[in-house]
């Protein structure tokens, strides 16, 4: 087997590899940065940039210098105490015999800060992460016109000017206006040359005043007209989007205590923030339950208080039916995310489980459920039941604390190899 060796070189003749590596180095950085922000900073200061820093010995590009090689002998003036071949006592004790003072007041760089923009941020934020391959964007029925460029004009607003393209007409212009003169200008300044040679067929005066009126001719040519202007012409174009509905159905019983309640907020709000980065609209409804589900306002569903029991095919059902009633899985990527603390009562997990497989998850792109349980609590019914539920586009994690969001959110959204022959 042959083995190919890139030994080309980048500008300023560098290694092309030893480039590639040192990006890598950087990237990884940056990551690096970005990751310790996100465990710091509140959902709601998500969106924002940040600044990030990397180390002063790695900013340089790694690459080969000449060193000085071989064997030097240095003189240094004053030695009256050493001899050459003389031999240095070991120090005794292992300590240093140094003042120990402090140390200077003067400023001292150790890494190299910059800032990142809100965009740099948000992408490297979720820059690992996809949606499941399953997941095909569908182009629904929603319309939007989008500016898409049509050649030019000649009139328009002066901030398309195309100012290369106005320069190459009136070029072409005075080419075609003064072609004629100029091919006749030339032959005769060839025949003024040659004057002796063409006495017998025109006077020289004569050919001194052509030439005369000729170049007043050429010269009469603008350099630039308003005919020559052409500025960038752009229509709209009507052109589908691509939208998405995601569905957040949460436990607000009287065991989905504050604590639980922030945990699927964050979670929903980072799950929002994803698929807005992949989709042009996203609708969110929100569907909160006790023993009877109802849809409300994100107000409502995070703090107005409700009590009663749990019944989780309550909110499973009211669903379907705005799925139906609104959101056609022809023309819109559905994505159901559900948060409780597992507590359901007699049946309802069982029941739950088979609707959920049954009739919601050939209607979804994806369907996730994290559970939030009490921090001693280890076992719930809903998710027994819920971990017979066979099929790719359903994901179920456990978040205890809000460090575990983040790394449940890279879990369930990771990117996956391709399948094969794809």
């Amino acid at each position: 087997m042959s083995v190919i060796i890139d030994r080309r070189l980048n500008d300023r003749n560098k290694s092309a590899t030893n480039r590639e590596r040192f990006i890598r180095r950087y990237k990884a950085h940056v990551q690096r940065a970005v990751t310790d922000m996100v465990a710091e900073r509140s959902i709601r200061d998500m969106e924002r940039g940040g600044q990030v820093k990397i180390p002063v010995k790695d900013i340089a590009e790694p690459s080969f210098r000449h060193g000085p090689g071989g064997d030097r002998e240095y003189v240094h003036p004053g030695n009256r105490k050493f001899m050459p071949g003389d031999r240095f006592p070991r120090p005794q004790g292992g300590q240093g015999q140094g003042s120990g003072g402090e140390g200077g007041d003067g400023d001292g760089e150790d890494s190299f800060a910059f800032t990142l923009s809100k965009e740099e941020f948000m992408q490297l934020f979720f820059d690992d992460l996809e949606l499941p391959r399953l997941a095909r964007t569908a182009m629904g029925e929603i319309r939007q016109n989008k500016m898409q460029r049509a050649g030019y004009t000649p009139n328009g607003s002066p901030t398309n000017l195309s100012v290369a393209r106005s320069l190459r007409n009136a070029l072409g212009r005075r080419i075609a206006l003064t072609a004629s003169a100029r091919r006749e200008l030339a032959e005769l300044e060839a025949a003024g040359e040659t004057a002796g040679e063409m006495a017998g067929e025109q006077d020289e005066a004569g050919v001194a005043e052509r030439i005369v009126e000729l170049k007043k001719r050429i010269d009469r040519v603008p350099f630039l007209e308003e005919l020559d202007l052409r500025f960038r012409h752009r229509v709209p174009v009507s052109q589908p989007m691509s939208q998405a509905v995601m569905f957040c159905l949460m436990d607000v019983s009287a065991s989905m205590d504050e604590r639980k309640k922030d945990l699927a907020k964050r979670f929903f709000t980072l799950l929002y923030l994803f698929l807005s980065r992949k989709y042009e609209k996203v609708e969110v409804v929100f569907v909160r339950h006790t023993d009877d589900a109802e849809e409300v306002d994100e107000e409502r569903f995070f703090h107005d208080p409700k009590t009663g029991g749990t019944v989780v095919y309550s909110a499973l059902k009211l669903m379907h039916e705005i799925i139906e009633a609104r959101f056609p899985p022809d023309a819109w990527n559905i994505y159901g995310a559900q948060a409780s603390d597992g507590d359901a009562f007699g049946a309802d997990p069982e029941k739950s489980r088979g609707f959920l497989q049954d009739s919601l998850l050939p209607l979804v792109r994806y369907y996730a459920y994290i559970e939030v349980p009490d921090e001693h609590s280890r076992f719930s019914t809903l998710a027994a039941a819920y971990r017979r539920i066979e099929g790719e586009r359903f994901a179920m994690r456990e978040v205890r604390e809000v460090r575990d969001i983040y790394p449940v959110l890279r879990d369930l959204f990771a990117k996956q190899p391709a399948a094969g022959g794809r």
